[in-house]
Formats: C-alpha cells, sequence, structure tokens
C-alpha cells in the first residue's frame, strides 16, 4: 500500500513536563531536560497546532497533573478544537479533580497500571500506595464520565498475566487495554536486561494478546507493535503500515522540540519557533522513517510490507539505524 501522506498529524503527544512523583524504572523521559513552556506560549502553540489541521491532543509528561496550569491548558486545548486526552500515573486523580478534568475538556485519560498485582506496580513504580490510587481514579473518572484506558507496559513480570489484567480493567470500567511493547530509552535501556522480554517471548506474549483481543467483545486490546503482522494480525482498514509514528502522529517535548515520537531522540523541529505544517512536510527524518529501507533479514521478509521492519524508535536504539530489524522480531 502506498503511503498518503497527511497534511498535519492526526495527534500530537504533547509533554507538559518532566517533573513526576513516581520514580519508574523504564521512564523515557527522566533523561530529558527540565525546560518547560509557559502557559500563554504552551497556549499559543496549541492554537496554531490546531489552525495546521491537527484534530487531537495527548497530554503527559513526566506527571502532567504536576503542572498548576493544566486545567487552563486543556480547556484552552478543548476550546480550539482538539480531542483532549490525557495519560496520567493516577495518585493525583480523585473525586473532586475527576469532576474538574471533565469541566476542563478532557475526553479520555489513560492510567498507568503495570501489574494486576499492587505491590509489583508499587516496587516498579517507585511509589507505596500507587496502585490503589491509579484504580481510583479510574473509578473516579468513569464517575465523572471521562472514558478511561489502563497502558501498561509489557515487561518481564507481567507478560503472563494477560488474563488478571483484562479482569482487572473490567472490574474498573477502562474501555481500553494498552499493551504498550518494550521500549528502550531513557532508563528503559539502561534496565533492558532486567525488564526487556527476548525475541521468543514477545512472539508468545503476542499470541496470546491475539487470542484475548478476538475474544474481547467488552474491552478493546490495543497492540502498538508493527511486529505483530508477521503472526498474521493485520488491519486492511489501517491508514498506515509500520509505525505510526511521523505518519499519524508526533511528539513534542516540554520545551518544544518536536520529535517523531518520544522514543526517537531526533529533534526535528520546535513548535514556538518553526512552523508545524512546514516540519511535517519537509522533515528529511520524517521522510526517511516514512520511506525505510529493509535491511538485514528485513530485506527478504514476506511480511516487511506490512510491518516495515517493527518499531523503528527500538531499532535506533539498539543498533543505531532506524532500518535495521526490528531486535524483538522473532522471524529468522
Amino acid at each position: 500500500m502506498s503511503e498518503y501522506i497527511l497534511k498535519a498529524p492526526l495527534t500530537i503527544n504533547w509533554a507538559l513536563n518532566n517533573s513526576c512523583n513516581f520514580s519508574c524504572r523504564h521512564c523515557y523521559s527522566r533523561v530529558d531536560t527540565g525546560d518547560e513552556l509557559d502557559g500563554p506560549t504552551l497556549k499559543e502553540c496549541l492554537t496554531r497546532a490546531a489552525r495546521a489541521g491537527v484534530m487531537a491532543v495527548n497530554f503527559g509528561g513526566g506527571e502532567p497533573l504536576l503542572r498548576s496550569d493544566i486545567l487552563e491548558i486543556a480547556r484552552h486545548a478543548a476550546d480550539a478544537g482538539f480531542r483532549v486526552s490525557m495519560n496520567s500515573n493516577g495518585y493525583l486523580i480523585d473525586g473532586a479533580m475527576a469532576g474538574r478534568l471533565k469541566e476542563a475538556g478532557f475526553a479520555k485519560i489513560g492510567i498507568s497500571i503495570d501489574s494486576h498485582v499492587a505491590d509489583v506496580h508499587d516496587r516498579f513504580r517507585g511509589m507505596p500506595g500507587s496502585h490503589v490510587r491509579a484504580l481510583a481514579a479510574l473509578d473516579h473518572l468513569k464517575g465523572a464520565g471521562i472514558k478511561t484506558s489502563i497502558s501498561t507496559v509489557i515487561c518481564t513480570f507481567n507478560h503472563t498475566t494477560i488474563p488478571d489484567l483484562v479482569k482487572m480493567a473490567r472490574e474498573h470500567g477502562a474501555s481500553q487495554l494498552n499493551f504498550h511493547n518494550f521500549k528502550c530509552s531513557g532508563l528503559g535501556m539502561a534496565n533492558k536486561d532486567e525488564l526487556d522480554l527476548s525475541p521468543a517471548q514477545w512472539k508468545d506474549f503476542y499470541r496470546d494478546a491475539m487470542t484475548w483481543k478476538q475474544e474481547c467483545t467488552d474491552l478493546d486490546i490495543s497492540l502498538d507493535d508493527p511486529i505483530i503482522a508477521s503472526l498474521g494480525m493485520r488491519d486492511e482498514t489501517a491508514m498506515v503500515k509500520g509505525s505510526v509514528c511521523g505518519k499519524l502522529s508526533l511528539n513534542i517535548k516540554s520545551n518544544g522540540d518536536i520529535t517523531p515520537c518520544g522514543f526517537i531522540p531526533a529533534v526535528i523541529g520546535n513548535i514556538v519557533r518553526d512552523d508545524l505544517k512546514k516540519v511535517w512536510h519537509e522533515s528529511q527524518v520524517l521522510d526517511q522513517l516514512r520511506h525505510k529501507t529493509p535491511k538485514g533479514k528485513c530485506a527478504s521478509c514476506s511480511d516487511y510490507a506490512e510491518c516495515l521492519g517493527g518499531c523503528s524508535a527500538r531499532a535506533l536504539a539498539m543498533t543505531g539505524d532506524f532500518n535495521n530489524p526490528d531486535p524483538h522480531c522473532w522471524v529468522p
């Protein structure tokens, strides 16, 4: 399928800050600068992004709720026409905050939960009591009328617990369960030998996850890893093949730097100084990501047209070239 370049990214994943009340062992943003755009500048940039044709913005960090002006920023984004969502660890969301988030215009909020076992989650996140508060956040958000999802980064301690994670999501009314592939960025790179799975383990995990995805009619199980194409999982309605980064979405760091995604450190512009549409259409890095050259085993793989080499961020982090095969790939 030939790739059609949209006039602007559909979604921007926007890190409002890098400060966080947790110390997660796979965090990608702890190595980033602490610089943050001030509120007026951020709102002006959001306005320009909306005019450029961006339809949705997903706020992250760090922990975005640590920004004192998060509600004001979200309201501005919603009024500008964005579908507004957020990723949070949930620790600061009680009933009152859930109501304020609803009033601020949030359509969906994802809560990060890495295990159905409280102690396992709390140790990994470096915050005692965080599991209880994350589950409570899901309940508060549902009560406020905000759609919720659970984001789980698959690691060595949770890859065999899909039934338990599905049960947890159902019990707390989440509409979606996102299984994220492990990225070797930031602390994820430092702790990859302990936390990342082997290619064979990834294959087994995705086989199980695909079965659950097909059988769950009440819960959307999302798998964001292109390499599942080699297991026969193809979405003929998908707008793009391979990774969506740089094709459907962009990432903006807390200081305004634009990157293809949060896990690819290549800075291709700055939202304060540069025209977003010009960056989108003229960036050489984005062009290379949209037109990858298969290398190694990818050059002869029958599934390459579907997965396009897998996760570009992981290949770049581990091999220095995003055209190389995804290190998670189990195909010989």
